[in-house]
């Protein structure tokens, strides 16, 4: 060594960095108000661990670097794993692990899931496919990663982004709330239909429409504004909504509430019409009595028509107030192209059935000319009750979401306190508070639900 450094002179030192990629820090505090945990699982010594952690804000500036971040020989004293409970207490308050082995990933991962969480990992090399497999959701790298990591993984990351996998949990939630909004909207249209011809045939009054009119509503009118909700762009807070249990089912109690209540608003606004429409035309409102007015059969067929009218405007006013359980309709009105292009579609079908020739008054027994101006105006009363109504209904529902999160955010908590206290008495300390969050990782990833 001496020969070979004779001569030379020092110029100096030579470092290099691989730098954290634009928008990671970001996206990790958008995980963590996500309700997701980041952990970080490295092949690097633990100060580099930490460093790195620290710039992409894994670690916060309250964490203890002593036992947020530790070397994962902790996890093997003696070369033997810790004990499940122990190993347990240990990655349930650890962000980082540092010079991990392959088969470190893989006991980490499987820890997570015993403790309840929904785990994440990504990865890129053939080491990594054993805890790819093992993961709820495998992701491997599209760009530098192994034929092998894509074939144990459950999706491919095409740009390599932790970015991207924010996204696309947003983009998921979006899509989730889009199921709901449909289900909540067409079962709540379909209840207040229901309602009304039930309260036809137990009033006497004749019954509000007839079966071809029925299903023209349910397959024309009422499922272009429901598949339009299901494609609903997310909402801007969903990413600070917290994650669901594994075993919540889609449509929650106060969905099915709000879905009554909606569709009993609906049916009493369109009922009323109905009423008025009877009194206008017929003169009387029970069918016994109808059937001694002169051309009945013609002035009823106006009445239903009113009431045809006011339905379909007063659903797709309905589907507008769906777009948000708790936000007023207006606001993003024209957020979901999707939704002008299905209403646009419902009132052409609307005005075909009920003016044109031979279809309207023959097939559907619609008479859209011969109600008048009077008629048009009448079933106006629709859509405006059920607008002013459906929004009022909101202060309830919104009321019930919040307390939904509530009792979300009181879960995750008892969770947190129950793995403090169990991690004090396996002798661990649990890193600086995530306040209601739950987890993802880098390398694993963790949700609590």
């Amino acid at each position: 060594f001496e020969a070979c450094r004779s001569g030379l002179r020092f110029l100096g030192l030579v470092a290099s960095i691989d730098p954290d990629r634009d928008g990671v820090p970001e996206s990790v505090e958008l995980a963590r108000g996500a309700g997701i945990r980041v952990v970080m699982i490295t092949g690097d010594y633990l100060k580099t661990a930490v460093a790195i952690a620290r710039n992409v804000r894994i670690l916060q500036a309250g964490d203890d670097e002593a036992t947020a971040a530790v070397d994962c020989s902790q996890l093997r004293p003696g070369e033997s794993y810790l004990p499940p409970n122990e190993m347990d207490a240990l990655t349930a308050s650890v962000r980082v692990f540092a010079r991990a082995r392959p088969e470190d990933k893989l006991e980490i991962v499987r820890s997570l899931q015993r403790q309840g969480a929904v785990t994440a990992m990504t990865g890129d090399g053939v080491n990594d496919a054993p805890a790819l497999n093992q993961a709820d959701i495998g992701v491997a790298m599209g760009i530098q990663g192994t034929e092998v990591a894509k074939g144990a993984s459950d999706m491919i990351l095409t740009d390599d982004n932790f970015c991207s996998i924010v996204s696309a949990v947003e983009k998921g939630r979006g899509i989730y709330a889009g199921i709901q909004k449909f289900v909540a909207f067409i079962m709540s249209v379909h209840i207040a239909e229901v309602m009304q011809i039930f309260v036809c045939i137990i009033t006497g009054m004749p019954v509000m429409r007839t079966p071809l009119q029925i299903l023209f509503l349910i397959l024309v009118t009422d499922l272009p504004p429901s598949i339009a909700l299901g494609m609903e762009p997310g909402e801007a807070t969903v990413l600070q909504e917290r994650p669901r249990p594994k075993e919540e089912p889609v449509v929650l109690n106060w969905m099915w509430f709000s879905m009554v209540l909606n569709g009993a608003v609906l049916s009493v606004v369109i009922i009323l019409v109905y009423i008025f429409a009877l009194l206008y035309y017929c003169g009387e409102i029970l069918q016994t009595e109808i059937n001694n007015v002169p051309n009945f059969e013609s002035k009823l067929m106006d009445a239903r028509t009113v009431a045809f009218i006011s339905l379909v405007w007063a659903e797709n006013v309905r589907s507008y107030c769906s777009r948000s359980f708790d936000k007023p309709f207006y606001v993003d009105l024209l957020g979901n192209k999707h939704m002008q292009h299905a209403i646009i579609m419902a009132q052409i079908c609307l005005y075909v059935a009920v003016l044109l020739p031979f279809f309207s008054d023959k097939i559907l027994q619609l008479r859209g000319i011969a109600i008048g101006i009077e008629g048009w105006l009448l079933a106006l009363i629709g859509p405006i009750g059920c607008l002013v109504l459906c929004e009022l209904c909101k202060l309830i529902t919104g009321r019930q979401m919040q307390q939904y999160q509530s009792q979300l955010a009181m879960r995750h908590l008892a969770m947190d306190k129950a793995r403090q206290e169990k991690a004090d008495r396996m002798g661990f300390s649990k890193a600086a508070p995530e306040p209601q969050k739950i987890g993802k990782t880098t390398e694993a990833g963790a949700s609590r639900f």
